[in-house]
């Protein structure tokens, strides 16, 4: 059974870190070999602060880019949310991402790759995990911060993790496989 895996960039602000950052939770993904992996840009769909006048939960979009963002949704099996930590909290594009779909999560796995300063993002993963349970989506336990983040940025642009970082990540895509698996046969 073949297996899609979003890893979506979570933050829109400009000179971000997040396509670094996820470049390399893609390339992990790829490696691990249970996914078929496309890396989905946030700011690529430009979408505004819930401008759909129905509820998400009746897909009656009448924008091109929530139209766009559904399909992008729609197509996964599971998702790696890769999120900055802004004021204790996921980024408000992100949140703002999730909340103007709900079906197209519905039974799905998900899990989070958080980067911050010295606690890595783990306060926004928490309440973006809260978030992603409330979709209807399956939160997978293994969470994985990345404090210092921007020490393991070399002169490239290229993310360059530790060790422990790695077998986060692959603890992630091991609990990942295993739900959207299971998952998958339930939808």
């Amino acid at each position: 059974m073949s297996l899609k895996l979003n890893v979506i960039i979570g933050s829109t602000r400009p000179g971000r870190a997040g396509p670094t950052v996820a470049k390399w939770v893609a390339d992990q993904a790829k490696g691990h070999g249970k996914f078929e992996v496309e890396l989905v840009d946030l700011a690529d769909f430009h979408l505004p602060l819930l401008d759909e006048a129905s509820h998400p939960r009746l897909q009656q979009y009448q924008h091109e880019h929530t139209k766009r963002w559904s399909a992008s949704v729609a197509s996964a099996d599971a998702y790696l949310f890769v999120t900055p930590e802004y004021d204790y909290f996921p980024n408000a594009a992100l949140v703002n991402a999730l909340q103007a779909l709900s079906r197209e999560w519905s039974f799905k796995a998900a899990g989070v790759v958080s980067y911050g300063g010295i606690s890595g993002g783990l306060r926004s993963a928490q309440e973006l995990r809260q978030l992603i349970g409330n979709l209807d989506m399956v939160a997978i336990t293994q969470t994985v911060p990345l404090p210092f983040f921007s020490k393991f940025i070399n002169d490239e642009q290229v993310f360059a993790p530790n060790e422990q970082m790695i077998e986060g990540l692959n603890g992630a895509l091991e609990q990942l496989a295993k739900w959207a698996t299971a998952l998958k046969n339930a939808r």
